[in-house]
């Protein structure tokens, strides 16, 4: 039988702050939902916005990484799997598709999405640019927005 293949790519904004509790084993798990927003042209040509919300799942040390620096708000790049899951509560059976990360990565500044501090959204209009300019013999780049760099003050 051919092997299949699971792997989902999710960037979003956490919609609450991250749960940590301990499975009888003792190992932690870490439970956190996304908000991924997305743009779509309607049947009348309209360009509409749209929110999906996605459960997410992560283990042992990650997941204890995830609670101790991400905050509800904060965007985040989770790596994983889709995992469906099934059980019975109350008589009824349930089920549940979630993400089981295996690496989380944070995104934005400190404090970003933190509803304390203030949130300054990432710049998204486009790469950044590099520009060369001639400056009195020394050949200096310049990235936009922050100060010249001289290549020679460069160590390698």
């Amino acid at each position: 039988m051919a092997r299949s293949f699971n792997q989902v790519i999710l960037m979003g904004n956490l919609t609450r702050d991250p749960e940590v509790r301990q499975i009888p084993s003792g190992q932690s798990v870490c439970t956190f939902s996304l908000a991924l927003n997305r743009s779509f042209k309607g049947g009348d040509g309209e360009w509409q916005e749209a929110t999906d919300y996605i459960d997410v799942v992560a283990w042992g040390p990650l997941g204890e990484r995830v609670a101790q620096y991400v905050t509800k708000g904060r965007p985040v790049l989770v790596n994983g799997r889709l995992q469906s899951r099934s059980w019975e509560q109350d008589g009824q059976k349930r089920s549940k598709v979630e993400v089981n990360a295996q690496d989380v990565t944070f995104l934005g500044g400190r404090g970003e999405g933190n509803e304390t501090g203030s949130y300054t959204p990432p710049v998204t209009s486009g790469p950044k640019k590099s520009t060369t300019s001639k400056k009195s013999d020394d050949v200096v780049i310049e990235d936009i927005g922050d100060e010249p760099i001289n290549l020679e003050d460069i160590p390698f």
